[in-house]
C-alpha cells in the first residue's frame, strides 16, 4: 500500500525540492548570503468596524478579541501606531544604513497614507502586492480574487507610479491564487510559499513561473504570537543564528538567501526597533552578505540560474 494524493485544486505538493546539496549559487557580488527585509504595509487595510466589515482585527499586541459587535478602539490605534510612528522609523533605519528593502504592501493601507506612498516612490525599495487589503485570499470566489488583483494593480500605479511585480497573500493563498497570477501576465514572482531557502521554478498552466519563499520564523509577527518573541533579544537572537548557519552553508559552497519579516505596529516600537539595527550591522560587519530586493533576486535567478543549475 502506498498513499496517492488526490486530484485536488492548486498547486502540487514538492517533497523533494533540490535535495540534499541544491544549486551552487553565485549571488551579485560574489555574496555567500542575501537578505531580503519584508516591511509588511497593512495599516488602515486591516478588518475594522470604520472600514464596514464585520468583525475587529484579532491580530494585535494582546491576545484579546472583542466581540464583532462593538468596535475595537484599543487596536484601531495599535494599527494607527504602525502607520503614523513605526513605519517613519524603520524608514529612517534603512537610508541610514542604504538596506533596500521589499515592502508586501496592501494596496488600500498606501491609499490611506501618502506620505507612505510619497516616500516609497522616491526610493529604492521594491513595492509588492500584499493585496487591495489585508484579508483573506481564500475566502474569495476565483472571480472575485481576479477583480481584486486587477484593484491592486491599478492602486499602486496611481499612489506609487508602478505596477507590482511580486504577489504575497495575507497568511496563505486560495487554490486559485497562482493561476490568477499566472493569468494575469505582469509578475515576476509570488511569495506565497514557506518551503525553500532558494527560489525555484514550478510549472502554472504550461507556463514556467518563478517562486520566491518567505519566513514566518525570523518574522517580528512572533512578538504577537503565544511562545513567540518575548523581547527584542528574541528576535536579534534567532535572525542572527539563522544568518550565521546560512553563511556557513554559503562560505562552504552553497549560497542561500534569508527572508526577515517586518510589520510596522510591531518592529517600529522603539525598543524592537534596536534589534533591527543590531542586525543589520552586525550583518554589513560580515562583508559577504548583501541586502536586497526580491525582485532583484527574481531578476538575478532569471538571468543566471542556468549557470549554478548543476
Amino acid at each position: 500500500m502506498h498513499l496517492v494524493d488526490q486530484d485536488v485544486p492548486g498547486p502540487k505538493r514538492d517533497y523533494v525540492g533540490y535535495g540534499p546539496d541544491g544549486p551552487k549559487v553565485v549571488w551579485p557580488n560574489d555574496a555567500k548570503l542575501v537578505v531580503n527585509i519584508v516591511v509588511n504595509y497593512e495599516e488602515g487595510s486591516e478588518y475594522s468596524v470604520p472600514a464596514g466589515d464585520a468583525r475587529n482585527e484579532g491580530l494585535a499586541e494582546i491576545p484579546y478579541s472583542m466581540p464583532p459587535e462593538y468596535r475595537d478602539l484599543a487596536v484601531e490605534s495599535m494599527y494607527e501606531y504602525g502607520s503614523r510612528a513605526g513605519i517613519h522609523r524603520i524608514n529612517r533605519l534603512f537610508d541610514e544604513y542604504g538596506v533596500p528593502t521589499t515592502y508586501f504592501a496592501a494596496a488600500v493601507a498606501v491609499e490611506r497614507n501618502p506620505t507612505v506612498a510619497a516616500y516609497l516612490r522616491g526610493s529604492h525599495h521594491e513595492v509588492c502586492s500584499h493585496g487591495w487589503r489585508w484579508t483573506e485570499q481564500w475566502l474569495m470566489s476565483r472571480e472575485e480574487e481576479a477583480e481584486k488583483i486587477r484593484w491592486t494593480i491599478a492602486s499602486f500605479e496611481r499612489t506609487v507610479g508602478a505596477r507590482p511585480v511580486g504577489w504575497y497573500c495575507r497568511y496563505g493563498p486560495s487554490v486559485n491564487t497562482r493561476e490568477l497570477v499566472v493569468e494575469e501576465g505582469g509578475f515576476l514572482y509570488d511569495s506565497d510559499a514557506y518551503n525553500d531557502d532558494l527560489p525555484y521554478f514550478t510549472e502554472v498552466q504550461g507556463k514556467r513561473h518563478l517562486v520566491i519563499p518567505y519566513s514566518l520564523a525570523t518574522n517580528d509577527v512572533r512578538y504577537s504570537l503565544a511562545q513567540g518573541f518575548g523581547g527584542p533579544g528574541d528576535f536579534f537572537d534567532m535572525c542572527a543564528r539563522s544568518m550565521d548557519e546560512l553563511l556557513r552553508e554559503g562560505r562552504a559552497g552553497h549560497p542561500k538567501m534569508m527572508s526577515i519579516g517586518l510589520h510596522p505596529r510591531l518592529v517600529g516600537q522603539p525598543g524592537r526597533v534596536s534589534a533591527l539595527r543590531q542586525f543589520i550591522e552586525q550583518a554589513l560587519a560580515h562583508g559577504d552578505v548583501l541586502f536586497t530586493t526580491r525582485k532583484h533576486i527574481g531578476e538575478w535567478w532569471l538571468a543566471h540560474h542556468e549557470e549554478f543549475a548543476g
